[in-house]
């Protein structure tokens, strides 16, 4: 394990190597040299899910100023879930540096997502931990630029009905959602559709699109995105 090569692959350099160490540390290479439960990264995975929840919880309050709770905690999730953090992982070939158990190293453990993205969390919780929460942020800002640049930006979101949907039922009422047709425009070759949202009878965001389905996740988003939902 060279650290002093991983350190510069993070640009963090680690008063404490023992913290990084301990971070870099897989449970199966714990269990394998009778280190204990407490000598893997488990714990620091723990505390680094809740420092990222909260970086990544204030940087989109600040880049999404006119959204309301439930988008943003929608969109926070797709920033802290396991895909974003094993891209993050994979960026900084986290995965090289493991200490990995003899079974977990030969059956592929160190391009496991789910290996890459427990580890990315360690990894700022000991960054936290050596660093205090500015050298945690620094760390976070600059390796999910990106991703909370695009979540931001609605470019993680694929299907915005079902978002929508998950959203307005987090007050756990069912909610009458209605995609309104208000016209089409061109020959049925080319044909352009223009939709409305209509929420419990109150006209929402809208939307057009080449197809019905395109229109309507259009119309979804304008409504998440719009303020419609203050």
């Amino acid at each position: 394990m060279n650290l002093a090569e991983f350190e510069t692959k993070i640009g963090y350099t680690f008063k404490s190597k023992k913290l990084l160490e301990t971070a870099l540390t897989h449970s199966s290479y714990a269990r394998e040299h009778n280190m204990g439960n407490y000598k893997c990264n488990e714990r620091m995975e723990f505390l680094g899910d809740a420092y990222l929840d909260a970086i990544a919880g204030l940087a989109l309050f600040e880049q999404m100023p006119h959204v309301r709770e439930g988008v943003l905690s929608k969109t926070r999730s797709l920033v802290v879930c396991e895909d974003s953090l094993a891209e993050v992982g994979r960026k900084i070939d986290i995965g090289s540096y493991l200490l990995l158990g003899v079974g977990e190293d030969k059956s592929g453990g160190r391009k496991k997502k789910s290996i890459i993205a427990d580890s990315t969390e360690a990894l700022i919780g000991a960054i936290f931990l050596d660093g205090g929460y500015y050298a945690a942020s620094d760390f976070v800002l600059k390796e999910f630029r990106k991703i909370l640049r695009d979540a931001a930006g609605g470019k993680l979101v694929s299907d915005y009905k079902t978002t929508l949907q998950e959203i307005l039922q987090q007050d756990g009422k069912m909610h009458e959602i209605v995609y309104r047709i208000d016209k089409t425009e061109g020959p049925d070759h080319d044909k352009v559709f223009f939709v409305t949202l209509v929420l419990e009878g109150r006209e929402m965001g809208s939307g057009k699109g080449k197809t019905k389905k395109e229109a309507e996740q259009k119309a979804a988003k304008m409504t998440m995105e719009g303020g419609y939902l203050d």
